[in-house]
């Protein structure tokens, strides 16, 4: 079963044809260069984007995977959570190309979507797992019991993990994507140096919190320039990087070993940063525990993942229909019901 999948909940368009866990194309239009500019994305401008570059996304992912929209049994679409106006533009259509080829419309969470970028580079990756969710807008831990079927144990109370280092990065005076750009130029953490508060969180077990550790970082940077002082940027940075992944680390391997799981999965665009990929390791090997990460091309925003969550979605019967709208906050565990369903 071939299905033509669609992504545009940010700045990336895309389109993918997969087959099960098999990616026959994956194509990615970025609008990374055009948001540097303004420091961070312009949602009227990565719809308007959006609009201009999804048929020819699509014509070029149906042409690498060698196949015309005949070929195709579904099209797959997320349709939640992102930028409302960015994903309106895919999810229209996504719903055009449904009904003109008379072919089923699977409606994909994307943090799901993040979650299945696992399986794609990992065969023997199956539920049930546990699973952190990190990027620039959600920081999540959730037990994925099955392929439809999760339950978010702990999450961000506040801001997100790649908030606070795209916010760091700003700060810096680093260009955007400033998490991306942030890892890079990151070197020794120095916390004598920089003495910044470890996040705490009171009650929620697992949650997560990192504005106050945020906000500590940008009145340092603030002070020291009132002061005419310099920062160390490298090693700032690497000082930020460290706190972050210090409990990211931290609450997932404790979850791990009080809910039993044997094996942890990371997704999402944080999970390229380098310090918790290799930490994690590190400590999952020390532990005996099983951890699984995607391969750098699927940690951002792409179709490919939308396309391998999407033939699980079918299989539970989780179809959409002309109904189908697009949501901007939406919890993981929704599974999409078509308007006007009672079940």
């Amino acid at each position: 079963m071939k299905i033509l999948s669609i992504e545009s909940s940010c700045d990336e368009t895309a389109a993918a044809v997969v087959e099960g866990r098999t990616v026959l194309s994956n194509i990615v239009a970025t609008q990374i260069a055009e948001h540097r500019i303004y420091g961070g994305v312009v949602p009227e401008i990565a719809s308007r984007r959006h609009t201009e570059a999804i048929s020819a996304v699509t014509e070029e992912a149906l042409k690498e995977a060698g196949i015309g929209y005949k070929d195709l049994s579904a099209i797959a679409v997320t349709y939640a959570p992102g930028l409302i106006g960015a994903l309106l533009v895919g999810v229209n259509f996504a719903k055009g190309l449904s009904l003109a080829l008379d072919i089923p419309l699977i409606p994909v969470h994307h943090l799901r979507g993040h979650i299945a970028a696992n399986y794609l580079a990992h065969p023997d990756l199956e539920p049930p797992f546990l699973c952190l969710t990190v990027s620039g807008g959600n920081t999540l831990l959730t037990e994925v019991n099955g392929y439809t079927d999760f339950t978010v144990i702990g999450q961000t109370r506040d801001d997100a993990a790649g908030e606070c280092f795209d916010k760091t990065a700003r700060a810096l005076g680093l260009s955007y994507p400033g998490g991306v750009m942030l890892d890079q130029i990151a070197t020794t953490a120095d916390p004598v140096a920089y003495p910044l508060p470890r996040p705490h969180v009171d009650g929620g077990t697992y949650d997560f919190s990192f504005s106050g550790l945020k906000t500590a970082v940008i009145n340092l940077i603030h002070r020291t320039a009132q002061k005419n002082g310099e920062i160390d940027v490298p090693v700032l940075a690497a000082t930020v990087r460290q706190r972050v992944c210090d409990l990211l680390i931290e609450k997932t391997l404790a979850a791990a070993e009080d809910r039993g799981h044997d094996t942890v999965v990371l997704a999402g665009g944080v999970s390229a940063n380098s310090e918790l990929r290799s930490r994690m390791s590190a400590e999952c090997q020390q532990r005996g525990l099983k951890l699984y990460y995607p391969p750098l091309c699927y940690c951002g925003d792409n179709a490919a993942m939308i396309g391998v969550q999407a033939s699980y979605e079918m299989a539970a019967g989780h179809l959409g229909d002309v109904s189908l709208n697009a949501v901007a906050t939406l919890p993981i565990e929704t599974n999409y019901l078509p308007e006007g369903s009672n079940s």
